[in-house]
């Protein structure tokens, strides 16, 4: 399985941007795909997730309200919306993936995920 991440780029703060996780083969109705961040020198934080299943989502504290992760079946893609973009968010992002249902407990830990693609950047400065 193979993630191709993409949509990353340099905006204002206030603005917004899409990223885009391709998944290479069908995305079951077990999947879970997230979204992670890692800005240089600090730690890889969870943003972001969702089952491909039955659409629940899942988010990180500091980007609940501002983003929007969601799935099309049809494209075997995942999609990050990010509004009201902080400098803060500025971060190489990350999608992966693993072949089950996560529930909301396990979401956020990066060691649950089996496929990850490489990472997509995104600037927020003015």
């Amino acid at each position: 399985v193979q993630l191709q991440a993409c949509g990353g780029g340099l905006v204002q703060p206030g603005g917004s941007l899409r990223l885009s996780c391709a998944i290479s083969e069908r995305a079951f109705s077990g999947y879970t795909v997230a979204w992670f961040r890692q800005a240089p020198g600090e730690d890889q934080t969870f943003v972001a997730a969702v089952r491909f299943g039955d659409g629940n989502t899942f988010y990180g504290d500091s980007v609940e309200g501002r983003f929007t992760i969601s799935r099309d079946k049809s494209k075997n893609t995942v999609y990050l919306q990010m509004n009201s973009l902080k400098p803060e968010d500025s971060a190489s992002y990350h999608c992966a993936a693993r072949p089950s249902n996560l529930n909301s407990g396990s979401t956020r830990y990066r060691r649950n995920y089996d496929y990850w693609g490489q990472g997509t950047q995104v600037t927020v400065s003015s």
